[in-house]
């Protein structure tokens, strides 16, 4: 992008979160642009090619200490000392992975991700102990071997592939965003396999029966409606403990989930069993929560305990509360759904990743291709 620099631009020009960062060139001086951060700070730079031939950054000032032809002039200073081979000039300061992880990642991620305090906690556990101090230019294939190897003797392969990721997704927005010194991904050398094992577990008629039972005689007592209501909707379990009764909207029967794990709102059908359920659980005044504690009147900030106790008084230790997604899922495709609105009914993004419940409806598909045996019908002459 170029552009006439007048302070009147320089300082209207905004970069928008999701693009982290943004590059603008003057038209009137040869390698002058300005740099606009999401985070809302500007700088000038000279762009220029050293004699590899390689594209190069020169930090020249913050764009709010100095005027557009000062920025000119500085800039025909530092291309003049370059093209008479001056070294003495002060170098730009190299960002540290710290920095670019805190100072432009963390905030980029925050805009779209829910998910971000996850990669907070691994940056910290993992990268941040290994290469956190060093220049980010300078990270290379050696360091992320050596921060891998280290992740791999405390983490399973689910885990360690979460590593590889972040630290990947690092150094590509870091490519994208032209971070002085940054050239290639050390991450690009190094090959991980992503552990595609998914552990499915789907409840039968009789289990159903059974957990519904041991969770009507717990002593949590929004655990007998907050599972039926898992088992009806395939919601997820956060999604469920933070229901709130303005987003049921039962005239039109639909509850409205505002925040997803994809970040997009969804809308999930009220079924006749899930409106029966909804006008059993007690409300309470002044409550805006569906399945409150009854002492705080806020989200359950964890419900294990009451949950494992009632799986294991059931003889189901083994299923965990996000089985309950899995399941609804089964009634669904073993009912004659499609697997579109399986798709539809979960959230899905993509049939893709609704594909793993297919193989749920083989015996429905048998069924239904034995159908063509009552029209070929073989001889027994062989």
């Amino acid at each position: 992008m170029k552009h006439k620099f007048t302070k009147q631009f320089v300082d209207k020009l905004i970069c928008s979160k999701a693009a982290g960062r943004l590059f603008v060139h003057d038209t009137l001086c040869r390698g002058l642009c300005v740099e606009a951060r999401s985070t809302g700070g500007r700088t000038y730079y000279l762009s220029y090619r050293n004699e590899q031939g390689k594209q190069r950054l020169r930090k020249l000032a913050n764009a709010d200490d100095v005027s557009p032809t000062q920025a000119r002039r500085l800039c025909e200073q530092a291309r003049a000392q370059i093209i008479m081979g001056e070294t003495n000039t002060k170098p730009v300061p190299k960002t540290t992975t710290d920095e670019f992880f805190y100072d432009s990642y963390l905030p980029y991620v925050k805009t779209y991700k829910r998910s971000w305090d996850t990669d907070l906690s691994i940056y910290r556990t993992h990268i941040g102990p290994a290469v956190g101090k060093k220049a980010l230019a300078e990270v290379g294939y050696e360091d992320v071997v050596r921060f891998m190897a280290l992740a791999s003797t405390k983490n399973k392969p689910s885990s360690l592939y979460r590593i590889y990721v972040l630290a990947r997704y690092m150094f590509n927005l870091a490519l994208r965003w032209e971070t002085v010194g940054v050239e290639q991904n050390p991450t690009d050398r190094y090959t991980i396999k992503q552990d595609k094992q998914h552990r499915e577990r789907y409840l039968n008629r009789q289990e159903t029966q059974t957990l519904l039972a041991a969770v009507d005689g717990s002593l949590n007592p929004m655990l007998k409606y907050i599972v039926p209501m898992l088992l009806l909707t395939g919601a997820r379990k956060r999604e469920a403990m933070d229901a709130r009764w303005q987003d049921m909207d039962i005239a039109r029967r639909f509850w409205r989930i505002p925040f997803t794990k994809s970040g997009r709102e969804r809308h999930v059908p009220l079924s006749d069993a899930v409106l029966a359920l909804l006008d059993r659980i007690p409300r309470f005044d002044g409550c805006v929560y569906v399945f409150p504690n009854p002492k705080t009147l806020k989200p359950y900030r964890a419900i294990y305990h009451s949950w494992h106790t009632a799986r294991t008084q059931a003889g189901l230790s083994d299923v965990r509360m996000h089985d309950l997604r899995h399941s609804f899922a089964s009634f669904l495709v073993n009912g004659g759904c499609s697997i579109y609105d399986v798709q539809k009914l979960l959230g899905h993004s993509s049939v893709s990743m609704t594909q793993r419940y297919s193989h749920l409806s083989q015996e429905r598909l048998l069924t239904a291709a034995n159908v063509a045996g009552e029209y070929v019908i073989l001889s027994d002459n062989g």
